[in-house]
């Protein structure tokens, strides 16, 4: 009976780090975040005579497994490069408990699955997932290795879901679509530029070519890349008012919460140390709930 006992609690305990490995494998929380940017531009998009649906689940679900399936590829392609970064070496595939077999496996079927959820919402957003499925994995992923221009490349995709938000919604493309776009695309920057100050070492020590600064040490063009891209989001603001996408509560938080976001983005470039990073960092992951939130609530008021 102990025997019994012992094997069944083995196979529990195996069973739940097989569960935390498929969270790191489709990288859990960020999966989380881009999907989270698809529901509330499909709610912001959506019209007022319009009660939310099934769409809802769809979007959800398809977002979710088309993003959990691009993780899934990234981290096949760069298991050799995720062993060499602290941040990164305890991921399932490159501390090798999970081969790359599975993992293709895992992503395969996730992409089939999401890709034909999404299809029952439009072809718009089946289209626009299998684009961001497609450039992240294949185009962002090995380009990290020969240029900082993936990062560019890279705010394609981690923009798209703001974009199937919003045709799932609406059918077509639009200035509502195109202006959430834009306000996701230039947030990743200083976000991702924040990042990599941090991880600097780790990423030049991998072999990544994704920083701007590539010496020992991070430099001040880090933090003026941050600043320079932050910029863009006070001619995106200007364009949300000028076509009437914003109402003026979302007009004064996105614009307050630009004008911030460009001064920690000019901190970081002046004074080049950790505690600006991290501030910046720490700001980024507030100003898309913020502001996103802003346009909701004008939408109903």
């Amino acid at each position: 009976m102990n025997l019994q006992t012992g094997a069944l609690k083995r196979e529990k305990k195996q069973w739940l780090l097989d569960i935390i490995d498929f969270t790191q494998l489709v990288k859990l929380r960020l999966t989380m975040t881009v999907v989270f940017s698809a529901l509330m531009a499909y709610w912001i998009a959506l019209p007022l005579d319009r009660s939310l649906s099934y769409k809802l689940f769809s979007i959800f679900l398809g977002g979710s497994l088309i993003a959990g399936a691009a993780n899934a590829l990234n981290q096949v392609l760069e298991k050799r490069y995720d062993a060499k970064m602290s941040r990164t070496s305890n991921r399932p595939l490159a501390a090798g408990r999970m081969s790359d077999s599975t993992a293709l496996l895992i992503a395969g079927v996730m992409s089939v699955c999401g890709l034909i959820l999404l299809a029952t919402l439009n072809l718009w957003s089946a289209l626009l997932g299998a684009v961001s499925l497609l450039l992240y994995a294949f185009v962002y992923t090995p380009l990290k290795r020969l240029s900082s221009m993936a990062v560019f490349v890279g705010a394609i995709p981690g923009a798209l879901p703001v974009l199937i938000g919003t045709v799932s919604a609406q059918g077509e493309l639009t200035t509502l679509s195109l202006c959430l776009f834009g306000i996701q695309f230039f947030w990743q920057f200083p976000h991702f530029w924040a990042i990599s100050w941090l991880g600097h070492q780790d990423y030049i020590k991998a072999g990544f070519k994704i920083t701007p600064s590539l010496g020992d040490l991070p430099t001040k063009t880090t933090g003026f890349q941050a600043f320079v891209y932050a910029l863009f989001l006070l001619p995106v603001c200007w364009l949300c008012q000028r076509f009437n996408v914003s109402n003026y509560l979302s007009f004064y938080v996105f614009l307050i919460s630009s004008l911030f976001y460009v001064l920690l983005s000019f901190r970081l470039y002046m004074v080049n140390n950790k505690k600006a990073a991290l501030a910046l960092l720490f700001f980024s992951f507030f100003y898309i709930p913020v502001v996103l939130g802003a346009f909701l609530i004008d939408k109903f008021v």
